[in-house]
């Protein structure tokens, strides 16, 4: 019964961190003038459609592990994109 907990615990701190090194990639992008209108629409684009897709796992009964899980992938497919 623990272990589902200390999962989530586990891939929830890992998706702050990641979320964190996104964040810390497009600002200071930003500052060096590298920044794109292109990047600040995708911004918050991707967002709203996370937070649509984790709504629709909600509704069909899926877990906090299932959205966590989803936000995860969006995240570091952006770090990885970030980093280029």
């Amino acid at each position: 019964m623990l272990l589902p907990w200390m999962k989530l615990a586990t891939d929830t701190t890992m998706l702050a961190f990641e979320a964190q090194a996104v964040i810390w990639t497009r600002m200071s992008h930003a500052a060096m003038g590298r920044g794109s209108p292109a990047e600040n629409m995708l911004m918050v684009t991707e967002k709203i459609t996370a937070f649509t897709e984790a709504a629709a796992v909600l509704a069909a009964g899926g877990s906090a592990h299932a959205i966590v899980k989803g936000y995860r992938k969006k995240v570091r497919a952006n770090v990885k994109r970030l980093r280029r």
